[in-house]
């Protein structure tokens, strides 16, 4: 603490308004440290409240992309499902394909042989029906002659 001087009615006038002077200062400077402290605080408050601002929308979007990318996955793992499912189809078809040209050929081959049977059967026929009218062609022909031999016969007996 400062002593001043004592003077007749008391202190040194000029000391004590230097002192107060020095203490004006101090205190401006006080003044004008605590303002420039308050605004850094509140400058401060502003960029926290930002901050806390940004890391909302950060958390936000994090989440987003986290949702994202569970939907990703989702689509990965139902795409990765099509396929084995479409695979799966494919074999299947191909298989029963490979079942139906082996009945087609089955039945083809039996409808060849059925046909080949029956156009034997219809030659066997034909060569039967061909025999037969030979046969019937000689006995007529045979009837036809003896029953001529039966006229001339009659002829030669002058009735």
């Amino acid at each position: 603490m400062e002593k001043f001087t004592r003077v007749m009615r008391g202190y040194d006038p000029d000391e004590v308004n230097n002192f107060l002077d020095q203490v004006i200062k101090r205190v401006e400077k006080m003044i004008a440290d605590i303002d420039a402290k308050n605004k850094l605080i509140v400058d401060k408050n502003d960029e926290i409240r930002k901050l806390k601002l940004k890391l909302e929308e950060t958390t936000a979007l994090k989440e987003k992309l986290e949702q994202y990318e569970r939907m990703e996955n989702t689509l990965n793992r139902a795409i990765i499902m099509a396929q084995k499912t479409s695979d799966q189809l494919k074999i299947a078809a191909h298989h029963e394909s490979e079942i139906i040209l082996d009945d087609a050929k089955k039945n083809a081959s039996r409808i060849v042989n059925d046909a080949l049977i029956k156009a034997e059967k219809i030659e066997n026929d034909a060569e039967m029906t061909k025999r037969n009218i030979n046969v019937l062609k000689r006995r007529l022909k045979s009837i036809i002659e003896s029953q001529l031999d039966i006229i001339n016969d009659i002829d030669k007996l002058d009735i």
